[in-house]
């Protein structure tokens, strides 16, 4: 209602400067403002001349418009989650990267750890190739070539014609031995072994003798017939034994002992036949691969394995900075230094990509217009002045320059409407985003 009065008011006020000034140029006489009269049959004789110049119209278009921010920015979150924590509050201050809202994060912080660990081990795989083998890996190495060739060599002294030989030869005195001893004595061992026992006897009757003689001292014991005595007793018990042994044959511990030797030597003998020239073969191709082995581990890794251990490395580092984006991504942060205008969440609340914070730089504020249409779009140029006035504030009344036009214009109920955007020649405290304003370009 203000800008249609207002609108009705500057085009009276301009009808009355244009008549005036007709008026004072004598384009207009005093009669021409009177009513008509009639003059019937009276011609005129005389003619006035009349000038026609052109006179300079002002005209005002008068427009809505509000008080917005020069920066703005509704923020959302890149991630989805459960909100753990709000950390401003509408209307505080804040700066560039100031943390504003947090979600709950305990898987992307699980996934971190988790690159990183695999980047430490791609990374302690990768040093380990680049130095090369150990020692102790060489040695390792070197102890299981020279068992294998112990093993060869066994294998092939074993099936030697010559040791086969052998083993049958043992085999052989095995097996006389047993006989022998099934035998039994000769008859020339029984007659030395009856002689034997016969001197015994003859020496026990001497020794007897002599101590016969002695035997009523009272020091007998200590005497040597005492000692010659029992000696030659003792002689003569082992003679009857021995006599004893070979009248009596071989006992079952002898033969058990002879059998025990023919089987050690047979099994030894069947173990030399037993190998074949493929169980050499077979021994030959260990100690060839274990040499392969060998000089494997003394050259160190080749450099296709160093290039995929390094790709191992960067594949995990790639991973680490994408869960490290993940976790950035649970904080919502200032883009800019402002103010918290909205806060549309709540701790313990889910977001999934709808704006939750609304941030402005209340600081710099600029007039935009609404509802300018296309037939007055096209008396308004960059850097026009344009007068100023509030509803909220009737004494307030300012200058403004045009900043730039938007080349896009909006359907609005019908009519299509350019959004021109004004800087204030100063800005009065009291005002505030979204205050209603109306605009006044002056255009001739």
């Amino acid at each position: 209602m203000r800008r249609v009065l207002s609108t009705i008011l500057l085009l009276i006020i301009g009808a009355a400067i244009a008549l005036g000034g007709a008026y004072a140029a004598g384009l207009i006489s005093p009669e021409s403002l009177q009513p008509p009269t009639a003059n019937v049959g009276t011609q005129a004789t005389e003619a006035t001349p009349q000038v026609n110049e052109p006179v300079a119209a002002v005209s005002s278009i008068i427009v809505d418009a509000r008080v917005v921010p020069v920066q703005k920015a509704d923020l959302s979150m890149s991630a989805s989650g459960i909100v753990e924590a709000v950390l401003v509050q509408e209307g505080d201050a804040v700066e560039p990267d100031q943390v504003l809202l947090r979600l709950d994060a305990s898987r992307q912080r699980v996934a971190v750890a988790q690159a990183q660990a695999e980047l430490s081990r791609t990374q302690a795989q990768l040093e380990q190739l680049k130095a090369g083998p150990r020692p102790e890996q060489v040695a390792s190495a070197q102890a299981a070539l020279d068992a294998a060739l112990a093993r060869l060599e066994r294998i092939t002294a074993g099936a030697e014609a010559g040791n086969i030989d052998a083993a049958r030869a043992q085999v052989s005195g095995a097996q006389a031995g047993l006989a022998k001893l099934l035998e039994g004595a000769s008859e020339q061992q029984l007659i030395a072994a009856r002689a034997d026992q016969f001197n015994a006897e003859a020496e026990v009757r001497r020794a007897q003798h002599a101590y016969n003689d002695v035997k009523w001292r009272n020091d007998v014991g200590a005497l040597p017939q005492a000692a010659d005595l029992e000696r030659a007793t003792n002689n003569l018990e082992a003679a009857k034994a021995r006599l004893a042994d070979l009248e009596s044959g071989p006992t079952q511990a002898d033969l058990s002992s002879a059998n025990a030797q023919i089987r050690q030597a047979q099994a030894n003998l069947d173990a030399l036949q037993a190998t074949l020239p493929t169980d050499v073969a077979a021994a030959l191709a260990d100690v060839q691969n274990l040499e392969a082995q060998l000089e494997l581990t003394k050259a160190g890794a080749r450099a296709e394995e160093i290039k995929a251990a390094e790709a191992g490395v960067a594949a995990a580092t790639a991973a680490l900075q994408n869960a490290l984006v993940s976790l950035a991504d649970t904080e919502l942060r200032a883009p800019f230094a402002g103010t918290v205008a909205l806060v549309n969440v709540n701790p313990g609340e889910q977001v999934s990509g709808a704006p939750v914070v609304q941030l402005a730089n209340l600081e710099h504020l600029q007039i935009e217009t609404e509802d300018l249409t296309e037939l007055q779009i096209v008396d308004v140029n960059i850097g026009d002045k344009a007068t100023l006035e509030f509803d909220a504030i009737p004494d307030l009344q300012i200058e403004g320059t045009v900043l730039r036009i938007r080349p896009l214009g909006q359907d609005n109920r019908g009519d299509i409407v350019y959004t021109v955007v004004l800087e204030p020649d100063n800005l009065d405290p009291r005002l505030r985003w979204n205050m209603t304003a109306v605009a006044t370009f002056t255009a001739e």
